[in-house]
C-alpha cells in the first residue's frame, strides 16, 4: 500500500507491528462468544435484520458477541399514526438470548416518521406506549433513535420531548437510550438539553462520499485533507477529528460519544483519481454523480480487490484512509476503510480523544463467510492499551 506521491507508506509490516497482539486477542474473542468481554469502552454493532437473508447469511449464528458491548437491532419504523412497522422476519429470539448470555445489551434501532409527532402530545404518548409494549414483550434493553435529521425549531422541541418521554418510561439503569447524530452536530438535536436523558450519542462519521457528490470524495476521513477541492460536500464535520471538535464545542461529555466507522465503501465507476469529477455530473438533473456510484460491502467485494484483480490500494497521507485505483489506468475509484484505518480511528477516538466508544454500520458488511477483518481491528483498537 502506498500513497500516489510515495510520501507515506503504510505497508503490511506496519499493520503487523501495530495490530499483531491486539488482533490475536480479537480473534480469540471471536472464536469464544461466551467469553467475558475485556472491553472498557463501548463497542456497538448496528445489526440489520435483513442481513440473515444475504449471501453469505449473517445472523445471531455468526455474531461474535464477545467482541461487543451493545447491539442496535435495525428494521423497525415509527408510522405517522404512532404505531410500529415491524417487518416480517424481524424478530430473532436467539439474538437476544445469545447476547444476554454474553452480557451484551440489545437496543431496538428505531427509524421512521418522527416529524409526525410534532404538535400532537397524545400521539407521542401513543408511540411511546407502543414502544413499551414491544420492548417489554420481546426483552430489548433500550432504544436507539435514528432520526435523520431534525432541523427546525419544532423538530428540536419534538426530539427533546421524545427523549424525555422515553426516559420516563424506560428508566436507568434497566434501559439504555441512545441517538444517532450526524458528524456536523446539528441544532435540531438540542444536544445539551438531551444529554441528561441519554446514555450516549452515535456519531455517523461516514457518507462524505456517495452518489450525492459530483466528485470522488473519501467516505470517512479520520483527518481532513485540505487538498479536497470541494470541501462543502463534506464540511462541517468532514472528518473524525472535526466531528469530535464540533461535539466538544457543544459541551457534550466525551464519555457520551461513540465514533462511527463504515464497513462499506463507494465505487465511483467513471473517475480516475481521488477528487476526480464524475463526467456525467455535468448532465444529471441534480449535478451529482448519481448512478455512476455504487455502494459495496467490505467483506464480499472490497476485500477481494485490495492490491489484486486489477486494483491498487493507496493511502491518503493526511486523512489516513485508503482508496483504490485501477492498475491499467481505466476509470475506477473505490473509497473504503481497511483494518489499519479502522484500528487507528478506534484508537484515536477511544484513547487519544477519550470518547466513550465506537460503533459501525453495519456489523455484517465486513463478513466474507469466514472472517471479519474490520470488526477484529475495531475490537483490538477498543482494548485498553498496555502501559
Amino acid at each position: 500500500m502506498k500513497t500516489p506521491k510515495g510520501g507515506l507508506v503504510l505497508a503490511a509490516a506496519m499493520l503487523a507491528g501495530l495490530l499483531l497482539s491486539p488482533l490475536a486477542q480479537a480473534q480469540t474473542a471471536s472464536e469464544d462468544t461466551a467469553t467475558a468481554s475485556k472491553l472498557t469502552k463501548r463497542l456497538v454493532g448496528d445489526y440489520g435484520y435483513w442481513s440473515k437473508y444475504q449471501t453469505p447469511s449473517y445472523s445471531s449464528a455468526q455474531i461474535p458477541f464477545g467482541m461487543l458491548t451493545h447491539i442496535n437491532h435495525a428494521g423497525v419504523g415509527l408510522n405517522p399514526d404512532g404505531s410500529l412497522s415491524v417487518p416480517t422476519g424481524f424478530l430473532e429470539p436467539a439474538l437476544l438470548r445469545k447476547a444476554h448470555k454474553a452480557g451484551v445489551k440489545v437496543l431496538l434501532l428505531l427509524g421512521g416518521d418522527f416529524p409526525a409527532l410534532e404538535g400532537f402530545p397524545g400521539l407521542l404518548d401513543l408511540a411511546v406506549g407502543n414502544l413499551w409494549t414491544f420492548i417489554s414483550e420481546n426483552g430489548y434493553d433500550g432504544i436507539d433513535i435514528d432520526w435523520e435529521y431534525p432541523e427546525t425549531n419544532e423538530d428540536r422541541e419534538t426530539f427533546l420531548a421524545l427523549m424525555t418521554a422515553l426516559r420516563e418510561v424506560f428508566p436507568r439503569p434497566s434501559y439504555t437510550l441512545s441517538a444517532d447524530v450526524p458528524p456536523w452536530g446539528g441544532s435540531g438535536y438540542d444536544l445539551r438539553g438531551v444529554e441528561p436523558l441519554i446514555d450516549y450519542y452515535n456519531i455517523m462519521m461516514y457518507d462524505c462520499a456517495g452518489p450525492w457528490t459530483d466528485d470522488a470524495q473519501l467516505n470517512s476521513p479520520i483527518f481532513w485533507d485540505y487538498h479536497d477541492p470541494q470541501p462543502w460536500e463534506c464540511e462541517p464535520g468532514g472528518s473524525a477529528q472535526q466531528a469530535i471538535q464540533i461535539f466538544e464545542g457543544s459541551k457534550v461529555s466525551p464519555e457520551k460519544l461513540n465514533m462511527g466507522t463504515p464497513y462499506y465503501g463507494y465505487y465511483y465507476t467513471n473517475v480516475h483519481q481521488l477528487f476526480g469529477v464524475c463526467p456525467n455530473a455535468a448532465h444529471t438533473s441534480d449535478g451529482n454523480c448519481d448512478w455512476a456510484v455504487l455502494t459495496e460491502n467490505y467483506g464480499t467485494y472490497i476485500k477481494q480487490r485490495i492490491n489484486q484483480l486489477g486494483w491498487e490500494t493507496f493511502y491518503d497521507p493526511i486523512a489516513l484512509v485508503p482508496y483504490m485505483l485501477r492498475t491499467d489506468g481505466e476509470a475506477g475509484f473505490i473509497t473504503y476503510d481497511d483494518s489499519f484505518s479502522t484500528y487507528y480511528r478506534t484508537w484515536y477516538s477511544d484513547w487519544a480523544k477519550g470518547l466513550g466508544g465506537t460503533f459501525m454500520w453495519s456489523i455484517d458488511a465486513d463478513y466474507d463467510g469466514h472472517s471479519q477483518d474490520l470488526l477484529d481491528a475495531e475490537y483490538a483498537g477498543s482494548l485498553k492499551p498496555t502501559e
